[in-house]
């Protein structure tokens, strides 16, 4: 068991639902950073998706660094922007 792993099972003895909390967070950074890398494997700079989205510099950044909650919408503009399909799946 790693380190990290034994720390969250601490953390959820103290806290319930502290590890279904670390599951959402870690999905969340995970769509961030795919927003970064379309932008950046399309050459564009956070103030160029900006414009294209209709929004401003500063909401790419929190979308990209997850300083805000996602909505649906906003990713699907995204993927529109870089001509993707969003697509959600239940597993």
């Amino acid at each position: 068991m790693s380190d990290v792993q034994k720390y969250i099972d601490k953390k959820e003895a103290e806290w319930p639902g502290f590890r279904q909390e670390v599951e959402n967070e870690t999905k969340n950074l995970l769509i961030s950073e795919k927003i970064r890398m379309m932008r950046l494997e399309a050459g564009m700079t956070q103030d160029e998706l900006a414009k294209k989205m209709k929004t401003t510099k500063s909401a790419i950044s929190r979308l990209e660094n997850n300083f805000s909650s996602m909505k649906i919408e906003t990713i699907e503009k995204v993927a529109k922007v870089f001509n993707k399909k969003l697509s959600i799946s239940f597993t």
